[in-house]
């Protein structure tokens, strides 16, 4: 009977507990919803408007779960959608109150060829409406000298500089450690440059990827210099760029004079200086704190400025990795995307389709159900229209094959047109352990695929003529959208990448123009005047307690921030991007069994947001890899 007691009295106690914190909880949020007021933009009578980029500019913001943001376990790095910004900049240049439009870019991390281009043209055209444009960075690297670029003023901190460090990097290989772990890596592909699987096979790249690769390294890197060189004519850049040894000693290794010696900034001065700078065109700030400036906040004004979403014209966005299911914005899930736009085709009046990819690809079967919906809308009779972005790579160049009309820019990359397969047996590291297997089968097919024990010879040719089958599938619905033979597509197939400069030289895409032209285009197509065109963004509606929670986080937010010095930026940067490319590898070969995706079109842009699991360091990702 005592311990029955005791026992009650420790569930009583847990139980008052759970109260009590909830209790805590709710008080805790109640009181932070009472406190919490944002800055609306009309708070400030004039000013300049602050782009802090502390972030990477997508397509498409991953949404960030509740209780990632309430416990703190999400990624920090805040990701600004490439339409809001253009339409703030938009808005800003026949704004009265917008004196200035200011860019820190010291947490920058990057956003992709294509949509710095698109930035960099809207700040274009707020200089050109008589409006100054001034950037600051302690240290600009390739894509925030690229926004940089186009302002009519850079300065860099004293201490600081400019990093041009170009196209191109390494990717891993994990053929030495799958050897000794004694793993038998099976590969089912089509196409010569389907290098998707070549860490897996391969200790290193091989010619034909090599030769591909650098191909689009030097096309991309060639048009980087030229928008750069546009922007800025006046900056040494080709001397800077190509030898760098020699900017540093001829300053003594003091890399802002190197970077003011050759014109790439204007002036030298930290942060403070910079804002004092600004205040004399902006005005003082309303606590008049030394280094400040009268400054519109980013996101309240894009908030503001968003354009209606009750438009004819659907937009249907391809962001991410293409993948099987469900999943929130940012990852192009097939069930999802094409739930989304049946629900659409069903309740809105519209009267013509664009779909915006931004994709490297990913799962067939998801593609294909993306695809279907896409074609559905085309049975209803609506003109679609494809935009492509910074990628739209296999996964993301089938899901755009029932466009009448592809639009892309000379940097985007896609192409990639391929299938594979990959699957890891453990026979031989069982056998490391003296570990081995047998039973019986009643077909050849019986227990396949045996990860313990091997697959069997008529397992694998099954698969390989599975995979080529879809190769085919694949080849066919390009030949017939882009109206060219089976054989002219499989030409300049293979798994091969492009830059959207060669691919529209090659018939893979019809036009050069951003997603406002493809609008414009579907517009005409459906007999609309394209000036009254007007876009209805077929997305999921976003989570309105998530959002409270992350604006009050960010709101509260003391993070130090990334680092401003040369090598610990750098430093930062490659670890996202191994990061990344063992999360790559993971999926590939924990997700969709057959697909078409693209390992190269990941190397350029920014790294994506990564999880918390997959920060653990590579070799704790190596060991979940193989597990």
């Amino acid at each position: 009977m005592a311990f029955v007691k005791g026992a009650w009295r420790i569930l009583v106690a847990i139980k008052d507990g759970l109260v009590l914190l909830f209790l805590l909880l709710f008080f805790g949020l109640l009181y932070a919803a009472l406190s919490f007021s944002p800055r609306p933009v009309q708070g400030v009578s004039s000013g300049a408007l602050l782009l802090d980029l502390d972030g990477t500019i997508v397509e498409q913001p991953e949404e960030v779960g509740t209780m990632a943001l309430l416990t703190g376990s999400g990624d920090r790095t805040k990701e600004y959608r490439l339409a809001d910004i253009v339409a703030a900049l938009e808005a800003a240049k026949g704004d009265a109150k917008v004196k200035a439009v200011v860019l820190n870019l010291d947490g920058f991390l990057g956003g992709g060829q294509v949509a710095l281009s698109r930035v960099g043209r809207a700040l274009d055209e707020v200089r050109a409406a008589k409006k100054p444009v001034l950037a600051y960075a302690t240290l600009y690297s390739d894509d925030s000298y690229q926004l940089a670029a186009h302002a009519s003023e850079a300065w860099v901190d004293p201490l600081g500089g400019v990093a041009i460090m170009g196209r191109g990097g390494s990717n891993l290989y994990y053929k030495g450690l799958i050897d000794k772990l004694g793993v038998n890596t099976h590969v089912y592909r089509v196409g010569t440059y389907k290098s998707f699987v070549e860490p897996f096979i391969r200790a290193d790249q091989s010619p034909a990827a090599k030769e591909a690769n650098q191909a689009l390294a030097d096309a991309l890197w060639q048009d980087w210099q030229q928008d750069v060189a546009k922007a800025r004519p006046k900056a040494k850049l080709a001397a800077y760029v190509q030898d760098p040894v020699a900017a540093a000693r001829s300053t003594g290794g003091d890399m802002a004079k190197a970077a003011l010696a050759a014109g790439l900034v204007d002036k030298l001065g930290d942060e403070s200086a910079f804002g004092d700078h600004v205040a004399k065109i902006a005005g003082n700030p309303a606590d008049d704190r030394a280094g400040g400036f009268a400054a519109i906040e980013l996101n309240g004004y894009m908030r503001a400025h968003r354009p209606a979403d009750n438009g004819q014209i659907g937009v249907l966005t391809v962001a991410g990795d293409i993948v099987d299911g469900e999943a929130g914005p940012g990852t192009a899930a097939g069930d999802t995307i094409s739930s989304l736009l049946l629900k659409a085709l069903a309740e809105k009046d519209l009267e013509a389709l664009v779909v915006r990819v931004d994709s490297p690809g990913g799962s067939v079967m998801a593609a294909e159900k993306i695809r279907s919906a896409i074609m559905q809308a085309k049975s209803e009779g609506l003109p679609v229209v494809v935009s492509m972005g910074n990628v739209a790579a296999s996964g993301g160049y089938w899901v755009s094959t029932p466009a009448s009309v592809i639009f892309a820019e000379p940097d985007t990359i896609t192409g990639s047109i391929g299938v594979f397969g990959i699957l890891p047996s453990f026979e031989g590291t069982l056998a490391k352990m003296g570990i081995t297997t047998d039973g019986v089968r009643t077909t050849p097919l019986s227990g396949q695929p045996d990860l313990f024990g091997g697959t069997t010879p008529a397992f694998d040719q099954v698969m390989q003529m599975g995979v080529e089958d879809i190769y085919r599938r694949f080849v066919g619905v390009v030949a017939q959208s882009r109206r060219k033979s089976p054989q002219a597509i499989d030409a300049i197939a293979q798994g091969r990448v492009w830059d959207g400069g060669t691919a529209r030289q090659i018939g893979l895409v019809d036009r050069f123009g951003g997603l406002e032209d493809a609008i414009a285009e579907a517009a005409k197509l459906a007999k609309i005047d394209p000036a009254k065109a007007r876009p209805y963004w077929i997305e999921k509606e976003p989570d309105q307690w998530a959002d409270w929670i992350q604006a009050l986080t960010e709101r509260e937010s003391d993070d130090a921030g990334a680092p401003r010095d040369m090598l610990a930026r750098q430093a930062l940067l490659q670890r996202r991007w191994a990061w990344q490319a063992v999360a790559d590898a993971r999926a590939m070969v924990t997700g969709a069994g057959v697909r078409a995706d693209c390992l190269e079109c990941r190397g350029f842009g920014a790294p994506r947001t990564v999880g918390a699991s997959e920060q653990r360091g590579v070799l704790g990702m190596l060991a979940a890899l193989l597990r």
